[in-house]
Formats: structure tokens, C-alpha cells, sequence
């Protein structure tokens, strides 16, 4: 049931993308801001009890959906499935920027480039060259796959189903809205809840999609990378994501320059900072082609996801 419900969202998305500006995302954006507007006043308990009226708002109508749909019959419960999976999917969300990015690139026009590539991660790309442009959006791509895809694949194969993935989704949302880049004290308290509680959420699928680009790459270097350069990202499961999908390319990803105190704690003691800064990750810089093998990455990476999928659904058929 679950493989053919992940395999017809795929192929419904596959010709019909959702737009990232679609109706459901905006109510929840707008729910989001609201519920924000309603109990943010500085206070880190306030932050729990919004995550959790939020997280409720989505799932609780899931999960009665989903009770009623299996009273109904399985094509009930299939079509439902299809539904849920098709709206908590991203794999095209925003492949046009990737896509773009790339074509800009083999064309030679950085300036499109850098454009594009600005309006996808909300960030300055004035003066960045070719190969910083390449890098960036190879990182985008993975991470964003990741908690697009392969998080809510895992999600939906726990007993929770539709309820994990659309809960996931929503988690997802909240770490990141309520905790953006440059926020004041007040919001930081009133995120960080969000942010801990999609840590754990996200625990176990971030491992699990590091170790499929290990397996679909090259498996040698993208464990060695997750094992040895993780920590150098200051948030773990990015860090995960990158070590080992940088590895599994053999393309070095993350900040050229990394100082102590981004890798290790302050409180961790003397840091060897020869050996910080000497000992760097394996692989090329990121180039143009770097884009390509990123397409092929993922896709290698889902293909590997869509038969362990199949084969537990095979199991739970056969049980």
C-alpha cells in the first residue's frame, strides 16, 4: 500500500508539479504567522504550546481522515495516502531553480545564475563566482531533498503513515519559520522548542538518507566525510547531509574557510587549530558538473528508497 501510494504521488507530481505558492501551503504559512502573532511574548513555554497547537491543527483531521478511510476500504485509504504523500512531497518544488541554475551555468551566464540562485535561498550572491554558485546550489539541492523527499518517505512508513508525514512536514516548516536567520531574542525563546522537537523528528531519516548516498556514491569517501567533517557544520543534520553527500561525489561542500569555534564547542576545551584548518575534506571544488552529479545522486538515492520500500511492503504482504 505505501509503495504504490509514494509511486503514484511520484508519478502524479511528475506531471502535474505543486506549485510551492499552492493553497495548502499558504494556510499553513498564514496559520503559522497567526499562531505566532497570538502566543509569541518571549517565553520558551509559549514556543511548546504553539508547536504543539500547530502540529494538532494538521493531524488530528489527518488522522480522522485516515480512520475513516479505513473503515471505508483499502482504495479509500490508497487515494488518501496518494493525497497526503502528493502535498507533503517537494521533489519538484524547486527543481526549475536547480534546473535553471544548471542551464545558466553551461551557458556561461553567471549573472542569471547568481540571480536565481539568490531568489532560492533568500541570500546575497552579489559577487559570487562560478564554482561558489555551484556549490551553494548543490547544497541546497541536497538538504531541501531531503526534508522534502526522503524525510517524509521515512515518515511514511512508520505505523503513523499519513499522520507522520504530514507531522514531519509541519515540524519541518516550524524549525525553520520561527527560526530564521537574524531573529530577536524574544523569537529565538518562542522557536526553539521547534527546533529541538524537529531535531529528534529528524533524527533517525537524516542517518538514513546519509547512508543511502554512501551506498549509491561512493561509499568509502562519504563515510569517512560524515564520520570526520560533520562537525563542522554548526547544525548536525546539515552537517550529516552534506559530509556524506559531498563525499559520495567526491565534491568538497560547506564554507571554504572554517574557524575553531564554528567546529568545535567553546567549551570543549584546547583545540588543535592546526589541525582544524590543515586537514581538509576530500574531493574537487564544486563546478558546473558538480550540478549534474548531484541529479544523479538523488535520483540514485530515491531509486534505492522507492526498493526498500518495496520490499517491506512485500513483507507486510506476506505477514
Amino acid at each position: 500500500m505505501t509503495f504504490f501510494s509514494i509511486l503514484f504521488a511520484l508519478l502524479i507530481e511528475q506531471l502535474k508539479p505543486l506549485r510551492a505558492d499552492n493553497p495548502v501551503y499558504a494556510g499553513a504559512r498564514a496559520l503559522a504567522a497567526q499562531i505566532e502573532r497570538s502566543f509569541n511574548a518571549g517565553q520558551a513555554h509559549q514556543g511548546r504550546l504553539a508547536w504543539l497547537l500547530m502540529i494538532l491543527a494538521f493531524t488530528v483531521p489527518v488522522a480522522l481522515l485516515y480512520w475513516i478511510a479505513i473503515k471505508i476500504g483499502i482504495l479509500a485509504v490508497l487515494i488518501l495516502n496518494v493525497l497526503v504523500v502528493y502535498l507533503t512531497l517537494g521533489f519538484r518544488h524547486y527543481s526549475h531553480f536547480f534546473t535553471s541554475i544548471q542551464l545558466a551555468l553551461n551557458n556561461g551566464d553567471e549573472a542569471t545564475a547568481r540571480s536565481l540562485l539568490g531568489e532560492w535561498t533568500r541570500r546575497d550572491t552579489a559577487g559570487m563566482d562560478a564554482s561558489e554558485v555551484a556549490r551553494i546550489a548543490v547544497e541546497t539541492a541536497l538538504i531541501t531533498t531531503h526534508r522534502n523527499v526522503f524525510g517524509v518517505f521515512f515518515w511514511m512508513l512508520t505505523p503513523l503513515g499519513p499522520i507522520g508525514a504530514v507531522m514531519y512536514r509541519v515540524a519541518e516548516y516550524l524549525a525553520r519559520i520561527w527560526n530564521e536567520p537574524g531573529a530577536t531574542a524574544e523569537r529565538e525563546a518562542f522557536g526553539r522548542f521547534a527546533s529541538k522537537a524537529f531535531y529528534w523528528i529528524d533524527w533517525i531519516p537524516v542517518r538514513l538518507t546519509a547512508a543511502a548516498f554512501a551506498v549509491v556514491g561512493n561509499f568509502e569517501d562519504a563515510i569517512y566525510a560524515w564520520r570526520n567533517f560533520a562537525a563542522r557544520w554548526q547544525d548536525e543534520a546539515i552537517g550529516i547531509i552534506l559530509s556524506s553527500g559531498g563525499g559520495a561525489m567526491g565534491i568538497r561542500l560547506g564554507a571554504p574557510a572554517e574557524v575553531a569555534a564554528d567546529i568545535i564547542p567553546s567549551d570543549a576545551g584546547i583545540v588543535d587549530s592546526i589541525n582544524i584548518e590543515t586537514e581538509a575534506p576530500l574531493g574537487e571544488e564544486a563546478s558546473v558538473r558538480a550540478l549534474q552529479s548531484t541529479v544523479g545522486l538523488v535520483w540514485r538515492a530515491l531509486l534505492l528508497w522507492m526498493f526498500l520500500v518495496l520490499l517491506l511492503s512485500i513483507a507486510s504482504w506476506l505477514g
